[in-house]
């Protein structure tokens, strides 16, 4: 294991305190069986971090953040994930927050951050099209100014609790006669605006957190701006880039993979219980050494100041082997559960056994190799940073 300072330890000890304390039991077990958390939730949730100050681990002090850094960071996404417990609000926090703080006016920052902080609206997120996911600077959700407003018409997808947001940040073209990266901007929009249609979609699991978004005609206030009309390009690529803490997922593998050690040693198979089998317990150390060298390999690339290109590649390798070990943990414990893990929300039975949730989330765990950057790009990344040698 690696080596933390006594500082860590501490703030590591502290955070565990606090999550034994604070983190409702229900909730906790909802959460251990694979389970969404509710809106209600996410807003008690992040209302209780940011009372403690730990509502925004990753912004600076001096606009309500704890301002930790980023190995700070990790150790309290390691607690929550083991706990488990949900992380700061990550559309309001992670993503949005940052950009205000960088890139937003002063009356922006003003106006957003504390209702970010404390859950007072709750922000999805807007990038993803149709035809435009991996490939994301073709999307073609057009702004035109007309005075004081844009006038918004496209079409989002793939959008994450849409359905229960406030608002959203979106990219949208404003320029299409510029290059595709050069033309883009970033709005806040309203959810209430007329002209805006959210329609849920029911994925492989059976279960509705995506949406599509569409926008006819929505006018959108001038002031929603964030930073300069044709850069948000830019800001999107900083937003991407705020993850560095988050973005292997060791913490939240090493959770589902203790779990499926609880489950396995409670259950019986061929007379014995199965955490004494041998392929299960050669499943399962293999995947515990191989998320040992991952979290040493996401260890030591937070502590480097290496080059942007050199940032990126490591990026990738994170996620696209952080997402193939949690695919394989899920697959793990999916086994664990057998055939009672297979039946899907409505069906008879659904809610009689514990481990029902598991065959749920192990379907949704199919995406995780998707979403954030399908893996497929992110080799074509690596091929480009790492063994192109072109001049």
């Amino acid at each position: 294991m690696r080596v933390e300072s006594e500082a860590l330890q501490a703030l590591r000890q502290e955070i565990r305190t606090f999550l034994d304390t604070e983190l409702d039991q229900e909730f906790r077990a909802r959460l251990r069986r694979g389970e969404f958390p509710k809106r209600d939730d996410l807003v008690s949730w992040q209302r209780k971090l940011s009372g403690r100050g730990w509502g925004a681990p990753n912004w600076p002090r001096e606009f309500g953040g704890a301002g930790w850094s980023d190995f700070e960071q990790l150790v309290f996404l390691e607690e929550c994930s083991a706990a488990p417990a949900p992380a700061p609000h990550v559309f309001n926090i992670t993503m949005l927050g940052p950009v205000l703080i960088k890139f937003g006016s002063q009356v922006q920052r003003e106006l957003w951050l504390p209702k970010l902080l404390s859950a007072e609206v709750l922000f999805c997120q807007g990038f993803s099209e149709p035809g435009s996911g991996s490939d994301l600077a073709s999307l073609r959700t057009a702004a035109v100014r007309e005075g004081d407003e844009y006038i918004v018409n496209g079409q989002k997808i793939w959008t994450t609790s849409a359905h229960y947001a406030d608002w959203i940040f979106c990219l949208v073209r404003t320029n299409p006669d510029a290059k595709k990266q050069q033309g883009i901007s970033f709005l806040l929009i309203d959810m209430k605006s007329p002209g805006v249609t959210v329609r849920p979609i029911i994925s492989i699991d059976g279960r509705h957190s995506l949406n599509e978004v569409f926008f006819d005609n929505v006018r959108v206030p001038a002031a929603n701006l964030v930073g300069e009309e044709n850069r948000g390009w830019d800001y999107a690529r900083f937003l991407l880039g705020n993850e560095r803490a988050s973005i292997a997922g060791v913490a939240r593998t090493r959770e589902r993979l203790a779990y499926a050690r609880e489950l396995a040693s409670r259950t019986t198979r061929n007379g014995g219980p199965l955490s004494d089998d041998p392929e299960f317990r050669s499943r399962s150390l293999r995947l515990e050494a191989e998320l040992e060298a991952l979290d040493r390999t996401q260890y030591r690339l937070l502590g480097e100041q290496s080059a942007p290109a050199e940032r990126v590649a490591g990026a990738s390798v994170l996620k696209v082997k952080g997402t193939e070990l949690f695919q394989r943990t899920m697959d793990l414990l999916t086994d664990v559960a057998g055939t009672t893990g297979l039946r899907l929300p409505g069906e008879a039975g659904f809610d009689e056994d514990p481990r029902e949730p598991l065959g749920v989330s192990h379907l949704y765990s199919r995406a995780a190799s998707i979403y954030g950057g399908a893996n497929e790009v992110q080799k074509n990344i690596l091929a480009k940073h790492v063994f192109d040698t072109t001049p």
